[in-house]
């Protein structure tokens, strides 16, 4: 008897833990989706919206985790070194993060970011674009025995993240482009953005 009730709770646990994968489980949008909109406020207190964006040429939105992460201020850092290329064809660079204003102040002096970087407050913008996941209580122990404290880092958006995907929204509003990895350590190049614009 306490085999078979031993054999159901862990059943149910394995039915739930795999539910709550398949809810946070984020699959991105596909080129030739309309672009949700995007209004948010940049690290330097200047209004973004996607629509006024557009009236220039292509947005390229990117969606990043946060100071803490190498490989986010790797992709930054790069950007902003070829930032003059990506703008020479109408395109502009925005970068959205669940990360506070007071981080990226961080993410700005560790990569020398001069494009706008959007505080996604209440994911509102990473939700519309399907790059939102819910990290996992074991994932949040391994992060905080390296020094990396969701609720600190994030704020009121607590342990949440999005898959650091890109998109290319063209002047008709639709997504032309679209880098989407659930592997963190995988991002498009600089020359790949380019092609793409």
């Amino acid at each position: 008897m306490k085999k078979i009730l031993s054999f159901t709770l862990l059943l149910a646990i394995n039915v739930i833990a795999n539910a709550q994968t398949d809810i946070t489980k984020p699959e991105g949008l596909k080129v030739g989706d309309i672009a949700p909109t995007i209004v948010g406020i940049d690290q330097n207190g200047k209004k973004i919206s996607l629509k006024d964006l557009l009236k220039n040429g292509d947005a390229v939105l990117i969606f990043y985790r946060g100071q803490w992460c190498p490989y986010c201020n790797k992709q930054l850092s790069q950007l902003n070194d070829s930032l003059s290329y990506i703008t020479a064809k109408t395109a502009t660079v925005v970068t959205i993060t669940p990360e506070t204003a007071e981080n990226i102040k961080k993410t700005v002096s560790k990569t020398k970011a001069s494009f706008s970087i959007v505080e996604d407050k209440g994911l509102a913008i990473m939700k519309a674009y399907k790059v939102n996941f819910g990290v996992d209580e074991k994932t949040i122990q391994k992060y905080k025995g390296y020094g990396i404290d969701f609720e600190k880092a994030n704020g009121a958006n607590g342990a949440n993240l999005p898959v650091p995907a890109t998109y290319i929204v063209g002047k008709d509003g639709k997504i032309k482009y679209v880098f989407f990895n659930a592997d963190y350590s995988k991002r498009p190049s600089v020359k790949e953005i380019i092609a793409n614009l």
